[in-house]
C-alpha cells in the first residue's frame, strides 16, 4: 500500500462516514478510513470537534493492535498512512456492539438502579450486547443474536480474550469497561472491526484519575484532555 496516494482516495466522498469516522473502499478489499476529532456523550449532552484528539486515537489504536496479535486477538487495522488515517481490512460492522465490563460504571448504574454501586469491582467480567441505534444504544437479548446466525460464545470469547490482554497491556492502569465491534474473518474467525483507543473505554488510575473519555463527560478542556492522553499511550508504549 506504499503507493496509495491517499489525498486522491479523500478527494472522493466517503463511501461511509460516521461521526467518528469516515471510510473509502479500495479496489483490494480493504478500505481506508479516516479519523474524525469529534467526541460525544450521550448522557452529559456533549458532542464536539476536540482538535488533536484523532490523532492520539490513532496513536493508541496502532500500538495496541500490534501488542493484541502477540496474544491473538486481531483487528482490522493494517498500516497507517497519515496523522489521522490508516489502512483496514474492510468488515461490514454488525449492528451491535459488544461491551466488557470489570466495574458496575455507565449504563450499569443508570439502567439497573439500585443492583451495584458506581466503581464496584465485578467478581467477574461481564460481557453484554449493544443494539447500536441513536440516540443511544440499546442492550439486546443474546437469543435474538443467535437467531440472526451470530455466535454469541465465540463473540463472548473473543471480548474477554481482548479484555484479559489489555489489563495486562494497561497495567498499573485500571481498565474499568470498553466497547468493541466485531466483525467475521476468513483469517482469524472473528476479528475486532472498530477502534481500541480511550474514546471507547473506561480506563482509571489508582487515585482515581481518568485517562479516558470520562475527562470529556466531566468538562475537561482540549488541552487537558490532549495532555492525558500523551501521557496513557507514552505509558503503555514505554516511550
Amino acid at each position: 500500500m506504499a503507493s496509495l496516494n491517499v489525498d486522491n482516495v479523500t478527494s472522493r466522498t466517503p463511501d461511509i462516514e460516521g461521526r467518528s469516522k469516515k471510510l473509502w473502499y479500495l479496489d483490494d478489499g480493504r478500505c481506508l478510513i479516516e479519523m474524525i476529532p469529534s467526541l460525544r456523550s450521550f448522557t452529559f449532552d456533549r458532542d464536539e470537534l476536540v482538535d488533536g484528539t484523532a490523532e492520539l486515537r490513532l496513536d493508541f489504536f496502532e500500538y495496541v493492535s500490534a501488542r493484541l496479535a502477540e496474544y491473538d486477538v486481531h483487528t482490522v487495522f493494517g498500516e497507517r498512512v497519515g496523522p489521522t488515517t490508516y489502512i483496514a481490512d474492510y468488515r461490514p460492522a454488525p449492528p451491535f456492539e459488544v461491551i466488557v465490563k470489570n466495574r458496575a460504571t455507565g449504563s450499569t448504574i443508570r439502567k439497573y438502579p439500585g443492583l451495584f454501586e458506581e466503581g464496584q469491582v465485578l467478581d467477574r467480567p461481564v460481557v453484554k450486547f449493544d443494539y447500536r441505534t441513536d440516540p443511544e444504544d440499546q442492550p439486546i437479548g443474546e437469543d435474538y443474536l443467535r437467531l440472526l446466525g451470530v455466535d454469541v460464545e465465540h463473540h463472548r470469547k473473543l471480548a474477554l480474550d481482548c479484555n484479559a490482554a489489555l489489563r495486562k497491556l494497561l497495567d498499573p492502569l485500571d481498565l474499568w469497561d470498553f466497547c468493541l465491534v466485531i466483525a467475521p474473518d476468513e483469517t482469524h474467525g472473528l476479528v475486532v472491526n472498530s477502534e481500541i483507543s480511550p474514546d471507547c473505554m473506561r480506563l482509571k488510575a489508582a487515585d482515581g484519575r481518568p485517562y479516558d473519555k470520562d475527562m470529556f463527560r466531566e468538562g475537561a478542556g482540549r488541552e487537558d484532555i490532549l495532555a492525558r492522553w500523551a501521557e496513557l499511550i507514552a505509558m503503555v508504549s514505554g516511550a
